[in-house]
C-alpha cells in the first residue's frame, strides 16, 4: 500500500512538469480572450499608446547611448587583442578570427542586456502610469471568470489609503531589487560569480515582473508584500516560465508596447486560476 505521504511526493513529480508548461501558455488564453471579448479592447488604447511614449523616450535616451558605449568597449578591446596578437608568432595569427568571433558575441550579449533593462523599466513605468485601465481590465476579466469580486471599499479615505498602498508596493519593489541585485552585482568580481550573478538577476526580475502583472487580483485582497511575495514562490514553477515569458515578450522592440496588457491579462488568469482557488481559499471575496 502507498502511503499519503509518498503518494503526494509522486504527483509532485507529474506536477512540476505540467506546471512549466501551464504557466507559459497564459500569454496565449490572454490573446484568445481578447478575440473572444473585442469589448476588452477598449481597455487598452490609452495604455498602448502610454507605452509608445513611454518607450520612445527609453530607447532614444537608453538604447543609442548603450549602442555608442558598446562600439567603444569593443573597440578598445579589439585594439588591445589586434597589439597582443601582432606580437605573437605567425602560425598563431588565426587568433584574429576568434577575435572577431567573440567581439560579435560581446556586442550581442551587451545588446540584449540593454534590450531586458529597457524592457523592464518600460513594464514598472507603463503599469504605474497605466494602472487606472489596467484595474478596470482586470476587473472585469476577473468577475468574468470567477463570476464575483471582492467588495471594494468607496470614500476619499480608501483612495488615499490605495493610493498609499500603490506608492509602497512600488518603494518595496526598489528595496527588493537594491537588497538583492547589488550583492549580485558584486558577485561579478570573484571567480565563478557572474554565472550565479546571472542567475540571479534573472530570477530577481522574473520575481518583480511577477508581482506587477499578479498585482490586479492580489491588490484586491489587500495582500501584504511579502504575502505577494509568497504567491508567486508558491506558483512555482508556473510563475517562473509566465514571467520569463513576459520578460521574452517585453524584451522585444514595439512588441512590448503591445506585450504588457497582454501579460496584464495573463497574470490575471493565471491567478484567477492557479493562486485564488489554491492558495487563498479565504480570500476570494
Amino acid at each position: 500500500m502507498i502511503k499519503q505521504g509518498s503518494f503526494k511526493s509522486i504527483l509532485s513529480i507529474f506536477k512540476a512538469p505540467a506546471g512549466l508548461i501551464a504557466g507559459s501558455t497564459y500569454h496565449f488564453r490572454a490573446l484568445i480572450i481578447f478575440v473572444k471579448n473585442p469589448r476588452l479592447i477598449n481597455y487598452i488604447i490609452a495604455p498602448i499608446f502610454i507605452n509608445i511614449v513611454v518607450g520612445i523616450f527609453l530607447y532614444i535616451s537608453l538604447l543609442l547611448p548603450g549602442i555608442s558605449l558598446i562600439n567603444t568597449i569593443f573597440n578598445n578591446l579589439s585594439l588591445q587583442f589586434d597589439s597582443l596578437i601582432y606580437q605573437l608568432p605567425t602560425w598563431l595569427k588565426f587568433l584574429s578570427y576568434l577575435d572577431n568571433a567573440l567581439g560579435l558575441l560581446f556586442k550581442l550579449i551587451l545588446f540584449t542586456i540593454f534590450l531586458l533593462i529597457i524592457g523592464f523599466l518600460l513594464v514598472q513605468f507603463g503599469v504605474i502610469l497605466g494602472s487606472p485601465f489596467y484595474g478596470q481590465l482586470s476587473e472585469q476579466l476577473e468577475k468574468t471568470r470567477t463570476g464575483t469580486l471582492p467588495e471594494a471599499s468607496s470614500g476619499l479615505l480608501s483612495i488615499i489609503r490605495d493610493i498609499y498602498r500603490a506608492i509602497l508596493f512600488e518603494l518595496k519593489k526598489v528595496a527588493l531589487l537594491l537588497a538583492i541585485g547589488l550583492p549580485m552585482l558584486l558577485l561579478n568580481f570573484f571567480p565563478g560569480g557572474s554565472l550565479i550573478a546571472t542567475i540571479g538577476g534573472i530570477a530577481l526580475t522574473t520575481s518583480i515582473v511577477c508581482l506587477d502583472f499578479f498585482d490586479g487580483p492580489l491588490e484586491r485582497r489587500k495582500l501584504k508584500f511579502r504575502e505577494k511575495l509568497k504567491v508567486v514562490y508558491r506558483s512555482l514553477p508556473a510563475s517562473a516560465t509566465f514571467g520569463l515569458i513576459c520578460q521574452v515578450l517585453i524584451t522585444i522592440p514595439i512588441v512590448n508596447f503591445l506585450a504588457i496588457p497582454i501579460c496584464v491579462v495573463a497574470g490575471t488568469l493565471f491567478c484567477c486560476d492557479r493562486v485564488l482557488p489554491k492558495l487563498l481559499p479565504n480570500n476570494q471575496t
